[in-house]
């Protein structure tokens, strides 16, 4: 069967789709034009079975690598499990994370301008919990229950890199993971380009285009509330990703 041996898995709102774009260039590396299949995440998908994966996707793949670009699996609770017993341990990660606070505040523009948000950038941090708590429990509860809203209104929560890390670090090994810089991405792609080919064993490859996706320019966070998130968020980011994680 042709099925991933590389996944991309975000986080998201942290450069996935520039990646997507210039990791598609390379000859070698077959992703599909429907960038995230979200095979793993949502149950419904799931339940189509792995052939039904493979030929709605990668059917006409012959690469060397085969990649599935769905954010989204970095985040949710079921997708970890289910692609360590579909796929096995011998497949390759990569996850790029982002200032989560830039990152919460982008995700919320992109809820607004989606319709989907109707609360000040501050409300909506603010009321967060009370807005996901209920889902949150019951997806944890229920490997059959999704809800959009989690993912949608979970804009601190999906900044919590560790706890998602910790949660694909228990089914596989931390040197199954490139972990990148979105801010390294932008300030140097070539550079993290060659990061991930040198991680996949691929020979290099010059790109022939890079465009930056990126979300329009929006007013600026508040001073004070940068500042209240970069604290809330700081406890988490102080973590030694190589000697933490997997214990």
């Amino acid at each position: 069967m042709s099925l991933p041996n590389f996944m991309c898995l975000g986080a998201a709102k942290s450069g996935t789709t520039t990646l997507y774009d210039i990791l598609r260039q390379h000859p070698d590396i077959y992703i599909p034009s429907f960038k995230e299949p979200h095979f793993f995440d949502i149950p419904e998908n799931f339940r189509n079975g792995l052939k039904w994966y493979e030929e709605t996707y990668f059917k006409k793949a012959k690469n060397k690598i085969v990649a599935d670009f769905t954010p989204s699996y970095f985040f949710d609770e079921c997708s970890p499990k289910r692609i360590f017993e579909s796929l096995g341990s011998d497949i390759k990660f990569l996850v790029i994370i982002r200032n989560p606070v830039d990152r919460a505040y982008s995700h919320y523009q992109m809820e607004v301008d989606s319709g989907n948000e109707k609360l000040s950038f501050e409300d909506a941090i603010n009321q967060e919990e009370e807005r996901i708590t209920s889902d949150m429990k019951k997806m944890e509860n229920d490997e059959n229950f999704y809800s959009v809203n989690f993912y949608r209104k979970s804009y601190l929560t999906r900044g919590i890199y560790v706890d998602q890390l910790k949660r694909w670090f228990k089914y596989f090994p931390r040197e199954k993971f490139l972990i990148l810089k979105s801010e390294d991405l932008y300030s140097n792609p070539s550079n993290t380009y060659q990061q991930v080919l040198d991680f996949l064993g691929l020979s290099n490859y010059e790109l022939t285009s890079f465009k930056a996706h990126r979300m329009r320019d929006y007013s600026p966070i508040s001073s004070q509330t940068r500042e209240k998130l970069t604290k809330y968020f700081e406890p988490y980011n102080v973590f030694n990703i190589d000697s933490s994680y997997g214990k």
